[in-house]
């Protein structure tokens, strides 16, 4: 045989893994209805967007914290990133005293 044959190493270290898990991560989305659309809050990042329907409300806030991570500054993203949200139901009396 008088050709070569070339192969190629990729070396993976484990920080380099972090960096790949780290580039999804799940939020809450609040979406209601107001007037004649839907505002939607990711109220992790305190982010807000709206749409003329729900799926369009949430696919706006989606693209919202999208651009948030690829233009806010790092110090940015540490002081919204990690605050706890706690998202809960609860029942309340309501009625006239008397």
């Amino acid at each position: 045989m008088s050709g070569s044959v070339k192969s190629q190493i990729l070396l993976v270290f484990p920080e380099d893994l972090q960096m790949v898990v780290d580039m999804s991560r799940q939020f809450t989305a609040i979406i209601e209805r107001e007037d004649d659309g839907y505002v939607s809050l990711c109220p992790e990042l305190d982010i807000a967007s709206q749409g003329t329907s729900i799926e369009e409300a949430r696919a706006n806030l989606k693209e919202a914290i999208e651009l948030f991570f690829d233009c806010a500054s790092e110090e940015e993203i540490e002081r919204r990133v990690g605050g706890e949200v706690y998202v809960s139901v609860m029942e309340v009396e309501i009625g006239q005293a008397g």
